[in-house]
């Protein structure tokens, strides 16, 4: 009786076994017939093996090597992000940076560098201690090396290209790529030390939104007046060396360091991402640096020396030359104190 039951129970198991095996079979023996009848007319066709390469799904697709990804023979969304990169990315990024480039230039040739209205009186006041010049020049200069090895990375082969050859733009490339690789993360840390350097004097004020809806006078030369930082320094800290300064970092070190196990989708995604906030920052940062050199009169020997005229500082910055002469505390440079900078500066 036993035996029986037993070979009942194989019979049944059997079955069962068969029938879940019969759809996949009869699967395996369609595909295989539809891959011998287009063998007939596409001879070498292999259009379903590699769909299924490109979709993940080749049962038989496998390595010996471990790692992320590593078993992924092809990653569809790779030519996705170099149509992105390669067209949204670089034609818009590009024509962004043209017009920026463009409208500065129109702008200097109509108005010229923004002068002083009354004369220089030879008493000087101390805007930028040494330390608040030294954070800033390491900033800006490793933003303007970023700039120059990311605009060659980005847009090269494009422009450089066609002028220069293969041999000396592949030169240009690798050593633009290993300047970009090494002084993005002395530009990350340059950032953290500017923010917490400037960060007190640049929140909001009540003259801020007067400034900004007069443009700070720059079209109609209206004085208009503010504190240590007007509101269009505040614009670029908050929103261009803050917030654009931080995605830039992130993403730069996810594809400086893709030794963290992250995957191709979010080392594309991080590409794509740093691209456009770069064009962004590079245009602010165009601005930004027009204004502190030719753009306004005395910018740039501010942060040279850091002493600005008295006039200069009336005229451009009226309340923190008011702190400042009344001996505030907020009204000047981040380090020494204001009572030491006026001995300094009344020259």
């Amino acid at each position: 009786m036993q035996v029986r039951m037993k070979q009942w129970l194989l019979v049944v198991l059997a079955t069962l076994m068969c029938g879940m095996l019969a759809p996949a079979t009869a699967a395996d023996v369609k595909s295989a017939q539809e891959q011998a009848a287009r063998q007939q007319v596409q001879p070498g066709n292999n259009a379903p093996v590699w769909r299924d390469v490109r979709g993940g799904e080749n049962a038989y697709q496998t390595t010996q090597v471990r790692g992320i990804e590593s078993d992924v023979l092809v990653q569809p969304g790779g030519e996705t992000w170099r149509q992105l990169r390669n067209g949204p990315i670089t034609v818009y990024g590009g024509w962004v940076i043209v017009l920026v480039m463009a409208l500065i230039g129109v702008f200097y040739s109509l108005k010229g560098p923004i002068k002083l209205h009354e004369k220089p009186t030879g008493r000087r006041l101390l805007r930028f201690g040494p330390w608040d010049r030294m954070v800033h020049w390491g900033a800006a200069i490793s933003f303007v090396l970023l700039a120059v090895t990311g605009t060659i990375i980005l847009f090269g082969k494009h422009i450089l290209l066609p002028v220069i050859g293969y041999t000396l733009f592949a030169w240009l490339a690798t050593l633009s790529k290993n300047v970009h690789n090494f002084v993005g993360p002395v530009f990350a840390f340059c950032t953290i030390l500017l923010f917490v350097t400037f960060v007190k004097d640049n929140f909001p004020k009540a003259g801020d939104m007067k400034w900004l809806v007069k443009a700070g006078g720059l079209l109609s030369g209206e004085h208009v007046p503010s504190g240590r930082f007007n509101a269009g320094e505040k614009v670029w800290f908050w929103f261009g060396v803050t917030l654009l300064g931080v995605i830039v970092s992130i993403t730069g070190f996810v594809l400086n360091f893709p030794n963290f196990e992250q995957g191709r989708l979010l080392m594309q995604q991080a590409s794509a991402i740093h691209a456009i906030a770069a064009v962004l920052f590079l245009v602010m940062g165009m601005s930004h640096i027009y204004l502190g050199t030719v753009g306004v009169e005395g910018a740039y020997e501010s942060m040279r020396t850091g002493y600005v005229d008295e006039t200069w500082a009336k005229e451009h910055h009226e309340y923190w030359y008011q702190d400042a002469v009344a001996g505030n505390k907020g009204g000047g440079a981040s380090r020494p104190a204001v009572a030491d900078a006026l001995k300094e500066g009344w020259k």
